[in-house]
C-alpha cells in the first residue's frame, strides 16, 4: 500500500503540491500587471490605496482586489524597501490571504511575505493585528515594515509593555498593529475588566496573521494568560513546609519525570504529618484532614520545587527574584510567575524574597483568545509535523511553500554516545576542526546550564564563541545575524534569535548598524555601507567554500519540529550548509523516554570510550521517543482547552453582559428584573408553593427580608391573613421595594442615578466572577479523582461548573438588590465650588454621596458633584485611566492642560462640557475618540 501510495505521489503530486500549483494562476496575474504598475509615478501608486477601499465600500470583495493589491505591495516594496516578492512569496500571501498556515523554510522572507496579504485586509479599515513572538521584533517590524505601509497612505501602530491607554487605544485604531500574543491577550482580558467602553483598548476583531505561528499558538498553548491579585500572605507556611521537604529521603517520596509529578509514600507521608505537627502548621494528626487541605496542597508544590525544578534549567534567580526559562525557547520570562503556589515553594526553595500568592481575576488560553478573529492566519519554518493540532484547534490548513532556489544543506545522521562527558569532547573536537577551516558553527542547546558546560569546553580548548541564553533580545539578534560570519562559533540555547536571519558573511544591516551608528547620513557613511557590502561579499564566498553553515545539535529536543527549527537555519536560499546532532544515553528525552534496554545493548555491544555509533534502531528509538512525547504535550493542550471551553463558555456570557450593560443607555430595567427574580427567591425559599402557611419558615423570610430587603413590613400580620399565599407575599414586597427605591432615585439627577446603578452591577458582576473563578480553579484541582468513582471528570467539571454559573448569577442579583436596598444618599444645600475655568462650571451644585455595606461583596463610596457633573466611585479607580474618567478630583488636579487635546482623556471628565468650548459634553464631542 505505501509503495503505491508513493507511486501516485510521484505520478500526481501531493495534495499540497496540487493545493499550491492552483494559486499559479493568480501569480500570472500578479505578474501580467508588474509592468503597469512599473509604470506609474509615486502618487499615483500611492493613490491606490484609496482606490481600493472606494471600491471596496462599494460592494467589491477582497478576493477581486488581490492581484492589483499584491501587484501594488510588491511594487511599492521594490520602491521603499529595496526588495521584490518572488513568485513562491506571492504564493506565501494568498495562503495568509485565505486564512491557513503557510509553512516557509528559514531565510525565504516571511516577514516581507506577511506584508501582501496584511495591506490586503487591512484595506477595509477593520485592523489587522500581526503578532510576534517577542516585542523587539513586533517593534523592529513595525519600524521596517511600517515603512512600506505608511508609504501607501495606511496607519501603523505597536503594542509594547509600558504604554498608557491613550497609547493603546491609538495603536489598536490604526490600520495595521504589531505586537505579542502577550500583549494583545492581556490587553483583551483587560478591556473586559473596564468600567466604561471609552476606556477599553481594542476594537472589535477582524483579522491576526501570526507569526512564528507554531511557537506561538502550540509552544505557549499549555500555559493561559492570568490577570491576578494578590491573597493573604502565608509566608510563614512556605517556609516551614520548604524545610520540612528538605529533610526528606528518597524512600519518602516517588516522582514521574515524565508527568513531572511526586507523590508522598507511606513513610514519608508520616515523617511529613510529625514534622508539620511539631511546626504547628498541622491541624489535629492527620495530614489528609480537611483541615489540612491547604498544607497538603503546599506540601505537594513545595515537594515539585525541591525534587523536580531545576535551577538554571527551568529557572534562574536573579536579583533576589526566580525567573522562569521558557522550556521551548529558552528565554527568560520576566514578569510571569508559576500559579497555585508553585512559585512560592521555589522562593522559599532559593531562600529569596517570597511574593505573596495571587488569585485570578481574569482568565483565558491562547487557544480560544485567537479563536476570536473571524479570520487567523500564521507563518512558520515548521509546522507540518503539528498540522493535525492546527486543525483539530484552530482549523487551520498548513500548506508547504516551495523554496525559492532548491535547499542543497546536507542532514547528516545523529552521532551516538555512551556518556555527556564522550559527547561533549566530540563536539568541541568538531567545533574545533570545522572553525579552523572557516566554516561557521551554530551550536543548539536545550538548557542554559549545558549552554555554559559547553563554553567551559571550548573555553579550555580555546575555542572563541559567543554564548546566547537569549537574555536580551536585541543583544541576540545582533550576535545571531553575525552568526554565519567566517569561522564564527555561536552557542544558541533552543531557538534564540527567530526572527533574526543568519546570512553567510554577515548581516549589512546589522554590521552598518553596529559600526556607522555614529555617523550621520552623508558621503562618509555611504562609502562605509559599501565597504561593509564589499567585504561580505567576499567573506560569503569564503564560508560557502567552506560547506556553509554548520548547525551542531547538542541533543535531541522533545518535539522534532524544534530539531527542525534548528536545522532550518542552515541552507537559506540555495546556500550550501550542514546540520548534525550529538546524541547520548544521558540526554533527558532518551532517558526520560527512550527504549533503555535497546539501547543499553547497543551501547554495551563493544563501543570504546569516546567512541560514536550510528544506527537505524537508533534514531528510530529517537524518532519513537519524540512521537511519545509530542503525543503527550498535546493531550495536555486538548485536555487544558476542553476544561477551558466550558469556562469559556460562561467567559461569554459574562463579558456580553459587561458590554451590554456599559452600552445601555439605562440599565434600570436590569435592576427592577433583579429586584423581582430576588423577592421571589426570598419568599419561595421560606414559603415554598405547594406548602401550608403552617409550615412555612417565617422567622426566616423576617430575617431575609430585613437583611436582603432592608424593608420593615409585618410578615407575622400578613400570614394571619385568610388569604394569604406566596404571591400575595412576592407581590406586596415587590411594590413595598419599588416604592421604597423610587423614593431613593427622587431628586438625584437622573443621569447620575444611572452611573450608579451601572457601576454597582459591573462591580457586583466582577466581585462574583472573580470567586466563580478561584472556585473553578479548585475545582479544576481535584475533579480527576472522580475517576475513581467510574466518573468522567470532564463530564463531572461541565455539570458542576454549570451549577456553579448559576449561583453565582443568582448571588449577582441578590447582591444588587441588597446594595441598592441599603445605600443612603444625601443632598445638601449647597455645596462650595472650586475656582474653575467658566467652561468647566458645573450645573446645581448638588453632591450625592453614601457608603454601601461590605458583606454583600461589593463595598463602594459615591461622589458626585453638580447635575451633570462627574461622578466617582471607590473601589472603581484601580488604574490612573479610570480614576480619570470617574473622579472631580482628578479632574481639577495638576494633570489638567486646557491647552493640550492628549490629556483630556486622561483628565476630563465625560459627562462635563468640553474643554474645546463647542458647548457639547466632553464625550459627545472630543471624548468620542475616547
Amino acid at each position: 500500500m505505501l509503495g503505491l501510495n508513493k507511486v501516485a505521489k510521484a505520478i500526481f503530486g501531493s495534495s499540497n503540491d496540487r493545493y499550491v500549483k492552483s494559486l499559479q494562476p493568480a501569480v500570472g496575474q500578479i505578474n501580467a500587471l508588474e509592468s503597469k504598475f512599473e509604470a506609474m509615478s509615486d502618487a499615483e501608486l500611492q493613490d491606490q490605496t484609496r482606490i481600493f477601499r472606494e471600491r471596496l465600500a462599494n460592494g467589491e470583495k477582497l478576493d477581486k482586489l488581490l492581484p492589483e493589491a499584491f501587484a501594488t505591495v510588491r511594487e511599492a516594496s521594490k520602491r521603499v524597501l529595496g526588495m521584490r516578492h518572488f513568485d513562491v512569496q506571492l504564493v506565501g500571501g494568498m495562503v495568509l490571504h485565505k486564512g491557513e498556515i503557510a509553512e516557509m523554510r528559514t531565510g525565504e522572507g516571511k516577514t516581507l511575505v506577511a506584508t501582501l496579504a496584511t495591506y490586503l485586509n487591512a484595506l477595509g479599515g477593520k485592523g489587522v493585528h500581526v503578532v510576534t513572538v517577542n516585542d523587539y521584533l513586533a517593534k523592529r517590524d513595525a519600524e521596517h515594515m511600517g515603512l512600506l505601509y505608511k508609504w501607501l497612505g495606511m496607519t501603523v501602530g505597536v503594542i509594547v509593555p509600558n504604554m498608557h491607554d491613550v497609547e493603546r487605544r491609538a495603536s489598536y485604531a490604526a490600520d495595521i498593529t504589531y505586537g505579542t500574543n502577550n500583549e494583545f491577550g492581556f490587553d483583551y482580558l483587560r478591556d473586559n475588566m473596564k468600567y466604561e467602553r471609552s476606556q477599553m483598548v481594542q476594537r472589535p476583531f477582524n483579522h491576526a496573521i501570526v507569526d512564528e505561528v507554531d511557537s506561538i499558538l502550540i509552544d505557549e498553548a499549555r500555559t493561559p494568560l492570568i490577570i491576578s491579585g494578590p491573597t493573604d500572605d502565608k509566608t510563614d507556611l512556605y517556609l516551614a513546609v520548604d524545610a520540612v521537604v528538605k529533610t526528606f529521603q528518597p524512600d519518602h517520596y516517588e516522582k514521574d519525570e515524565k508527568a513531572k509529578s511526586i507523590i508522598l509514600t507511606e513513610e514519608g507521608t508520616e515523617f511529613a504529618e510529625r514534622a508539620l505537627e511539631a511546626a504547628g502548621h498541622l491541624e489535629g494528626e492527620n495530614l489528609y484532614d480537611f483541615e489540612n487541605t491547604q498544607v497538603v496542597h503546599h506540601l505537594n508544590q513545595a515537594l515539585r520545587a525541591v525534587h523536580m525544578f531545576r535551577r538554571d534549567t527551568d529557572y534562574i534567580v536573579r536579583d533576589g527574584k526566580v525567573i522562569i526559562i521558557d522550556e521551548f525557547t529558552g528565554r527568560m520570562m520576566d514578569g510571569r510567575r508559576w500559579s497555585e503556589g508553585l512559585h512560592q515553594a521555589v522562593e522559599a526553595k532559593e531562600g529569596v524574597e517570597i511574593q505573596p500568592e495571587n488569585q485570578t481575576l481574569a482568565s483565558i488560553t491562547f487557544q480560544n483568545y485567537f479563536r476570536l478573529y473571524p479570520k487567523l492566519s500564521g507563518m512558520t519554518g515548521t509546522a507540518l509535523t503539528e498540522a493535525p493540532e492546527f486543525f483539530d484547534i484552530y482549523k487551520l490548513n498548513v500548506v508547504e511553500i516551495p523554496t525559492n532556489l532548491p535547499v542543497k544543506r546536507q542532514d547528516d545522521q545523529d552521532e551516538f554516545y555512551k556518556n555527556e562527558a564522550d559527547k561533549f569532547a566530540a563536539i568541541v573536537k568538531t567545533v574545533k576542526e570545522k572553525s579552523a577551516i572557516g566554516q561557521p558553527v551554530l551550536v543548539g542547546t536545550v538548557s542554559i546550564e549545558k549552554s555554559e558546560t559547553l563554553s567551559e569546553f571550548l573555553t579550555a580548548e580555546g575555542v572563541r564563541h559567543s554564548v546566547l541564553n537569549a537574555r536580551y533580545h536585541e543583544q541576540e539578534a545582533h550576535i545571531v545575524a553575525q552568526a554565519g560570519r567566517l569561522g564564527r562559533v555561536t552557542i544558541a540555547t533552543n531557538m534564540a534569535g527567530r526572527g533574526t536571519d543568519i546570512q553567510l558573511g554577515g548581516n549589512v544591516e546589522f554590521r552598518t548598524e553596529d559600526e556607522l551608528s555614529q555617523l550621520p547620513e552623508g558621503p562618509e557613511r555611504e562609502a562605509g555601507i559599501a565597504r561593509i557590502k564589499a567585504e561580505i561579499q567576499a567573506e560569503r564566498e569564503k564560508v560557502r567554500e567552506a560547506g556553509g553553515l554548520f548547525v551542531l545539535g547538542t541533543e535531541r529536543h522533545e518535539s522534532r519540529r524544534i530539531d527542525n527549527q534548528l536545522r532550518g537555519r542552515s541552507g537559506r536560499q540555495g546556500d550550501p550548509g550542514l546540520s548534525r546532532f550529538y546524541l547520548s544515553l544521558d540526554d533527558d528525552l532518551l532517558r526520560i523516554f527512550g527504549q533503555q534496554n535497546m539501547l543499553t545493548r547497543v551501547m554495551n555491544s563493544g563501543l570504546e570510550d569516546g567512541e560514536a555509533i550510528v544506527h537505524p534502531w537508533i534514531s528510530k528509538a529517537i524518532e519513537t521517543a519524540q512521537k511519545k512525547v509530542e503525543a503527550r504535550n498535546y493531550d495536555i493542550r486538548k485536555q487544558l482547552l476542553q476544561y477551558d471551553d466550558v469556562m469559556n463558555d460562561q467567559r461569554k456570557v459574562v463579558y456580553e453582559q459587561r458590554a451590554d450593560i456599559m452600552d445601555a443607555d439605562k440599565v434600570s430595567d436590569i435592576v427592577e428584573e433583579f429586584r423581582r427574580d430576588t423577592v421571589a427567591d426570598i419568599v419561595d425559599r421560606h414559603c415554598p408553593e405547594g406548602v401550608y402557611p403552617e409550615q412555612w419558615d417565617v422567622e426566616g423570610l423576617k430575617t431575609d427580608v430585613t437583611n436582603q430587603l432592608n424593608l420593615d413590613v409585618d410578615i407575622d400580620g400578613w400570614v394571619k391573613e385568610q388569604s394569604v399565599d406566596q404571591e400575595l407575599f412576592i407581590e406586596r414586597l415587590q411594590t413595598q421595594l419599588d416604592e421604597k427605591m423610587a423614593g431613593k432615585q427622587a431628586g438625584i439627577p437622573e443621569e447620575n442615578w444611572i452611573q450608579v446603578e451601572k457601576q454597582i452591577l459591573l462591580q457586583s458582576l466582577d466581585h462574583f466572577w472573580k470567586e466563580h473563578l478561584a472556585t473553578l480553579d479548585a475545582l479544576r484541582q481535584v475533579v480527576h479523582l472522580r475517576a475513581y468513582a467510574q466518573k468522567q471528570p470532564l463530564n463531572e467539571y461541565k455539570a458542576e461548573a454549570f451549577a456553579l454559573f448559576e449561583r453565582m448569577l443568582k448571588n449577582v442579583r441578590e447582591d444588587v438588590t441588597r446594595t441598592l436596598a441599603f445605600a443612603e444618599f444625601r443632598m445638601p444645600e449647597a455645596m462650595p465650588m472650586p475656582d474653575l475655568p467658566d467652561f468647566l462650571k458645573l450645573d446645581g451644585g448638588a453632591e450625592l454621596a453614601g457608603i454601601l455595606p461590605s458583606d454583600g461583596g461589593t463595598s463602594m463610596g459615591f461622589t458626585g458633584y453638580g447635575d451633570t457633573g462627574a461622578f466617582a466611585m471607590g473601589d472603581a479607580l484601580s488604574t490612573d485611566e479610570q480614576e480619570a474618567a470617574h473622579s472631580v478630583a482628578h479632574l481639577f488636579g495638576p494633570d489638567f492642560v486646557a491647552e493640550d487635546p492628549e490629556s483630556w482623556q486622561r483628565t476630563v471628565a465625560r459627562n462635563t462640557l468640553c474643554p474645546c468650548g463647542s458647548g457639547k459634553k466632553f464625550k459627545h464631542c472630543h471624548g468620542i475618540a475616547a
